[in-house]
């Protein structure tokens, strides 16, 4: 009997779900150095502008936000306290992705369609790990959007209209 594993959300993408049309996603493990992981567990990150490229059969996350532990000692990559420049760009840099090769070679073959590109869209703790959620998606245009809004809206409406009516038929 397997023991059930909780999973943490450190951070969700919402503004990716609703500029893109996500059409294939992957979880992907995430390389971390120093006290990023003690910052990830504080709940610290930012997804917000991040992206994903491949290099050379290798995924990496960019301008995924993570900055450091504030009870640390030390600065991260060995710089000194004061240089706030250094700390920012630290924060942004890009990571690795731990992919299955089979999966990488997918991934670069959708994004070299045009039009598509992949975002993370949630980063979060499985079984201790860092894993992050990334998906191939396309670019919504702004009347996609308000198409996206108006049919949520009306599912909430008929939603609504459903647990009223059930309401009152109960009393």
């Amino acid at each position: 009997m397997k023991s059930e594993q909780r999973e943490l959300v450190v951070a969700r993408n919402k503004k990716a779900r609703h500029d893109y049309q996500v059409l294939d996603t992957y979880e992907a493990g995430l390389v971390l150095v120093g006290d990023e992981v003690k910052s990830l567990r504080m709940g610290r990150a930012s997804l917000v502008d991040g992206f994903v490229d491949v290099d050379a059969g290798e995924a990496w996350l960019h301008q995924v936000q993570i900055p450091p532990y504030s009870q640390s000692s030390r600065m991260p990559g060995g710089g000194r306290p004061g240089r706030r420049g250094d700390l920012s760009e630290w924060s942004r840099r890009k990571r690795k992705l731990l992919l299955h090769r089979k999966e990488i070679e997918d991934i670069e073959r959708q994004v070299g369609e045009k039009g598509l590109t992949v975002v993370p869209l949630s980063l979060y703790f499985s079984g201790g790990r860092a894993k992050v959620e990334i998906a191939v998606a396309r670019g919504k245009r702004d009347w996609d959007k308000r198409q996206t809004l108006r049919a949520r809206d009306a599912d909430r409406e008929a939603e609504q209209a459903v647990s009223r009516r059930l309401k009152g038929m109960r009393d």
